[in-house]
């Protein structure tokens, strides 16, 4: 009884997966409500058992492979390459992309899925695009900043931003530092990059406008800022977040204790944060009933390639399934900029694009040729083979008569040494 005194009536976080995995399981077995802005991975999301008592306030990467899957569906598309960095010890784009993934495996969509170490100093991102060249023509991918301006200036450079490929960036975290589709660096690749990203839409939560929003982003800058401190994202998904897991936590422990249970009573309070609906400090928050928390998403993409401004072209919401190509924007790939072929493959490593798909006279007749001569050499094969073994079956029964006498000769030998020692 007094050990169940001293535990928390609430676990707040831990956002890291690795982190987050060990607290769930504890949570569940003493009962204890967890909500987290992280724990984004696929796994959590089997709640019947050891993370049966933890609500996700932020979009699960699960939901943004919803959101993925809406585009493409909305495009036609069922194929696609997944390309992310996995050097990070949290792992980010990895589990990004394994919730991407599984969506898509749901859906019996073919995807070709390439990782790479950014933190490499032997990475070469040429070699990384050549291997995109021989996978899917849509293109998801999850690294830095700077590393996928870095991939965009190389797929240019091999000629892979003329319309045959359609390239998506997913910024994770509301953070620019996992690339906020800004191609501007102040360097002398600016140009080169602008036309690179003309192909490049970037996936990013729903950004919202409400005055309180803006209220609440200047107090946290404020605060970081007197302790010392300065971010580029001080207000990111988790900051967000976590802000909206107090507002549900005291949502659900008001009902719970107005049903007569007591702030203990950790698996009630669990049901009363799933399956709701509340106002959080950035707009609307949707909780569905499995405690995962529906997934806003806004596309980035460049309206104006002289220019190259960028903006919102299309928002998902999460709770109705719908994805939304906003009216008042020019849509950076209409009047045919875009040729994606599903049913073909590309496997050329330079900057020439195959012109046919079909074979020339002249291959025609190499591969009558060349079959020719290998019939031919076969045969002669058989029978240079069918002499060589006669001559050699004869010789080696000469031979072997032969060791035959050597042999009796060197034991007979080796008994009169030992003997004579």
């Amino acid at each position: 009884v007094a050990l169940q005194r001293r535990r928390p009536d609430l676990l707040l976080g831990p956002v890291c997966e690795y982190a987050a995995a060990p607290v769930a399981r504890l949570a569940a077995h003493w009962d204890v409500p967890m909500l987290s802005a992280g724990a984004l991975a696929a796994g959590f999301g089997a709640k019947g058992g050891e993370y049966s008592h933890l609500t996700r306030v932020a979009p699960a990467y699960a939901k943004m492979g919803e959101m993925l899957l809406a585009l493409f569906r909305h495009h036609q598309w069922s194929r696609a390459t997944l390309l992310y960095s996995d050097s990070n010890p949290e792992r980010s784009c990895y589990f990004a992309m394994e919730g991407v993934h599984v969506v898509f495996q749901e859906e019996a969509f073919h995807m070709a899925v390439h990782s790479f170490d950014e933190s490499s100093r032997h990475l070469d991102l040429d070699d990384v695009v050549r291997t995109l060249q021989t996978g899917e023509r849509v293109v998801i991918m999850c690294a830095s900043g700077d590393t996928i301006r870095n991939i965009m200036l190389a797929a240019h450079r091999q000629g892979m931003t003329n319309g045959d490929y359609a390239f998506f960036n997913i910024e994770l975290f509301n953070s620019s530092s996992y690339g906020n589709g800004s191609w501007r660096r102040g360097d002398k690749h600016d140009l080169e990059a602008k036309k690179a990203y003309s192909y490049l839409q970037t996936v990013t939560l729903l950004r919202t406008v409400k005055p309180e929003f803006e209220k609440f982003s200047l107090e946290v800058k404020s605060s970081v800022q007197k302790q010392g401190l300065h971010e580029d994202d001080y207000v990111n998904m988790f900051v967000e977040g976590f802000h909206d897991a107090i507002l549900l936590y005291a949502l659900a422990l008001q009902e719970v204790l107005k049903f007569g249970f007591s702030k203990k009573d950790g698996e009630k309070i669990v049901q009363q944060t799933r399956n709701r609906t509340y106002e959080g400090i950035a707009g609307q928050v949707s909780i569905d009933a499995n405690g995962d928390r529906y997934g806003d998403f806004s596309v980035i993409g460049m309206t104006d390639p002289e220019a190259g401004t960028q903006e919102v072209i299309g928002d998902y919401y999460g709770k109705q399934g719908r994805f939304e190509i906003r009216s008042n924007v020019k849509y950076p790939w209409n009047h045919g900029r875009l040729r994606l072929d599903e049913s073909r493959v590309s496997e050329h490593t330079n900057n020439t694009p195959c012109k046919s798909c079909g074979l020339g006279e002249s291959a025609v007749t190499g591969i009558v040729v060349g079959a020719l001569l290998g019939a031919g050499l076969l045969m002669a094969f058989y029978f240079f083979r069918k002499k060589y073994r006669i001559t050699i079956e004869r010789r080696t029964r000469q031979e072997d008569c032969n060791m035959g006498k050597h042999r009796q000769l060197r034991e007979d030998s080796i008994r009169s040494h030992f003997s004579a020692a």
